[in-house]
C-alpha cells in the first residue's frame, strides 16, 4: 500500500510529507529559515502543538521559536525539567528530598535543594556540566498520558507529594507525564522535544540556594549577566517563608485549606499580616521627620490605590495628616501627549507627564504656599484645577501614587530627604507545585481581567490583547527603578486566586475560539482547573482584593 502523502504549507510554500512525519523532523528541515530555535508549531493557524506530534492530513504549519513569547516560556519550562533531572543525577535520587523552583529574580529563577546535599560551587558546577552533557546528547523528552489514579501512585512512589496533593483535586481522567530516560515529572504547559534545544543557561550560587539564569525572548542565544536585586529578593523570600509558615506553599496545599479547614480564619490571618506590614511602613515614615512626600509606584494591578488609602489610615494613627495625589492628574493636555511607534498616544512614558509643573507645585507646597492642584479631565483630555487650594501644615504629608514615582526624573527638583519611596507589586507567593511556578504577571493579569470587566465593561479578549503593551511599559518605566525604593510591599494574598476563580472563568469562557486571544484564555482556564474556588463573602471590605472584585469601602 502506497504511503499517504500530506500537503503541508509553510510560509506560503507547499511541501509534501508522509503521514506520520513529526513536526520535529519538518522543523529540522526548515530551521535555516528561522533566526532562532524552533520549539512549537501552530497547526492550521490556531492549534498549538508540541513538535512530537505528527502530520496526518493536509495542513498549514507556522513554527514558534524561542524568540516568541510562548516559545520563550516553553524553553524556560523545559530548562527547569533539565535542571531537576541533573540535580537528581549528580546527587543521587535517594539524597534529594525536593528541588524547589521558587520565583523569578533577574532573568532567571531562584531555586533551593533540600536533602543530604552540600550546595556549593563544586556541586553546582557538576549540575551545570550534567545539564550540558544531557543537552549535547540530545536526550529525548518523552510524554505519555496515564490515568490520574496511576499518576497519583507514581507521584507518591517518587516522593513528589506536592503533585500527589495537587492531582487529588483534578477532575480529569488523564495526566500527561514527561520523562527524560527514567526520570519522570509533571509540567504545566508545553515542552521542547529534546534536551538538544536547551543550550543556553548559567547557574549562580545565591543566598541559601542558587539562580538558574536564562536568555530573554529578545536575545534567545545569549545568557545575560546575573544582576542581583537584593531588596526585591528579600521581599520574595519573606513571602515564601510566610507561605511555608502558613503551610500554604502550593495550590494543592491551598485546596486542602479550602476543603478541610476554616477559610474564614485563613483569610483573616492573611489580611492581618498585610495590615501589620502597612502599619510598620507607616511607623517608619512617621519616624522620619523630614519626609513630606510618600511616593508609591508599582506595575499594573498591584493594588496601589487601595494600598495608598490603607497607608493613609495608618499614617493618621501615627499622628500625620495624609493627602492623596495622583500623578495622572499631571498629564499634559491630550494634543501634547507623545505617540508610540504605531501612532497611538503613549500614556505610559514619562513624556506624558508635565514634570516641570509637578515639581514646581510640590516645591511650593513644601515652602508652605497655597497651591491649586490640577485635576485631569480624561473625557476632554484637558487639565482643570481643584476649586480649593492646598497648603501643607506641620503634620501634613502627601501620598503620591503613579507608575513613575520611583523614577528620579519625576521628582528631580525635590530633596531626597523629603521623599519616602514605596514599591508595591503582587508577587505571587504560591506555586502550582515545587517545579511549576505561578508567574506574578499571571496573578496581576487575572486581577486586571476582573477589574476591567467590572469597572470598564472590557472583555477578557480586549484586556489580554493590551496586556503585552502594558508589560512593555512596566519593563521600561517601573522595573528599572524598583531597587531605589525605601521599602517594598507585596500585595498578593495567599488565598486570592481561589476567590478570583469565580470571577474570571466566565470572562475567559466568553473569548471567541477564532480570536488571537483564545490561546491565552484557554491557558488560564486550564490553570484555574487546579483550584478549588471559594466565595468572596469572607473578604473584608478594606482588602486589597476588593479593588478588583468590588464591594470595597474605599472609592477606587
Amino acid at each position: 500500500m502506497a504511503e499517504k502523502k500530506c500537503r503541508v504549507t509553510i510560509n506560503g510554500r507547499i511541501r509534501m510529507y508522509g503521514a506520520g512525519t513529526t513536526y520535529r523532523e519538518i522543523a529540522r528541515e526548515v530551521q535555516p529559515d528561522y533566526p532562532h530555535q524552533i520549539v512549537l508549531a501552530y497547526v492550521d493557524g490556531f492549534r498549538l502543538q508540541e513538535l512530537r506530534k505528527t502530520v496526518e492530513k493536509d495542513c498549514e504549519l507556522k513554527f514558534v521559536t524561542t524568540g516568541d513569547a510562548i516559545g520563550h516560556e516553553t524553553y524556560k519550562r523545559s530548562m527547569c525539567f533539565l535542571l531537576v533531572k541533573a540535580v537528581h543525577d549528580v546527587a543521587g535520587h535517594d539524597r534529594i528530598e525536593r528541588v524547589r523552583i521558587h520565583f523569578s529574580i533577574g532573568k532567571g529563577y531562584y531555586c533551593t535543594i533540600e536533602g543530604d546535599v552540600e550546595l556549593d560551587e563544586e556541586f553546582l558546577q557538576k549540575v551545570s556540566d550534567r545539564m550540558h552533557q544531557l543537552s549535547e546528547d540530545g536526550i529525548q523528552i518523552g510524554k505519555r498520558s496515564i490515568h490520574t489514579e496511576e499518576a497519583l501512585e507514581r507521584f507518591h512512589m517518587h516522593g513528589m507529594y506536592d503533585k500527589e496533593r495537587l492531582f487529588e483535586y483534578r477532575r480529569v481522567s488523564k495526566v500527561n507525564i514527561y520523562n527524560m530516560n527514567e526520570f519522570e515529572d509533571y509540567y504545566y504547559g508545553y515542552m521542547v522535544p529534546d534536551a538538544a534545544c536547551l543550550k543556553y543557561f548559567s547557574l549562580h550560587l545565591y543566598d541559601e540556594g542558587f539562580v538558574i539564569q536564562m536568555p530573554t525572548a529578545s536575545s534567545p542565544e545569549e545568557v545575560p549577566e546575573f544582576v542581583p536585586s537584593p531588596k526585591l529578593f528579600q521581599v520574595l523570600k519573606e513571602s515564601i517563608q510566610w507561605g511555608d509558615q502558613q503551610e500554604i506553599d502550593t495550590v494543592g496545599a491551598l485546596n486542602d485549606m479550602v476543603t478541610k479547614y476554616d477559610m474564614r480564619e485563613v483569610v483573616l490571618v492573611q489580611e492581618a499580616y498585610q495590615e501589620r506590614r502597612i502599619g510598620e511602613i507607616a511607623r517608619q515614615i512617621a519616624q522620619k521627620k523630614d519626609v513630606r512626600f510618600v511616593l508609591v509606584a508599582g506595575p499594573s494591578s498591584s493594588g496601589k490605590t487601595t494600598f495608598s488609602h490603607r497607608l493613609a489610615i495608618q499614617l493618621r494613627v501615627n499622628g500625620l495628616k495624609p493627602h492623596p495625589i495622583a500623578v495622572d492628574n499631571y498629564f499634559v493636555d491630550r494634543e501634547h501627549t507623545p505617540r508610540d511607534e504605531k501612532g497611538n498616544y503613549n500614556f505610559e512614558g514619562l513624556g506624558a507627564i508635565d514634570i516641570e509643573k509637578f515639581n514646581s507645585d510640590m516645591e511650593a507646597l513644601l515652602e508652605g504656599k497655597e497651591v491649586y492642584l490640577p485635576l485631569f479631565n480624561f473625557k476632554t483630555g484637558k487639565r482643570e484645577f481643584d476649586a480649593k487650594p492646598k497648603r501643607l501644615g506641620g503634620n501634613d504629608i502627601l501620598v503620591i501614587e503613579g507608575i513613575h514615582c520611583l523614577n528620579p526624573k519625576l521628582t528631580e527638583m525635590l530633596n531626597d530627604e523629603n521623599k519616602f519611596k514605596i514599591y508595591i507589586s503582587a508577587l505571587t507567593q504560591i506555586n502550582v507545585d515545587e517545579h511549576n511556578r505561578i508567574p506574578s504577571t499571571d496573578g496581576r493579569l487575572v486581577r486586571r481581567l476582573v477589574r476591567d470587566a467590572r469597572t470598564r465593561g472590557s472583555s477578557a479578549a480586549r484586556t489580554i490583547n493590551m496586556w503585552s503593551s502594558v508589560r512593555r511599559g512596566e519593563e521600561e518605566n517601573i522595573f528599572p527603578y524598583q531597587e531605589q525604593a525605601d521599602v517594598m510591599f507585596n500585595s498578593s494574598l495567599l488565598y486570592e486566586l481561589a476567590v478570583l476563580k469565580q470571577y474570571v472563568e466566565p470572562l475567559l469562557f466568553a473569548v471567541d475560539k477564532e480570536s488571537e486571544e483564545y490561546l491565552e484564555a484557554k491557558r488560564l482556564l486550564k490553570f484555574f482547573d487546579y483550584f478549588v474556588g471559594i466565595g468572596s463573602e469572607y473578604v473584608p471590605t478594606n482588602s486589597l482584593l476588593r479593588e478588583f472584585i468590588g464591594g470595597g469601602c474605599f472609592q477606587v
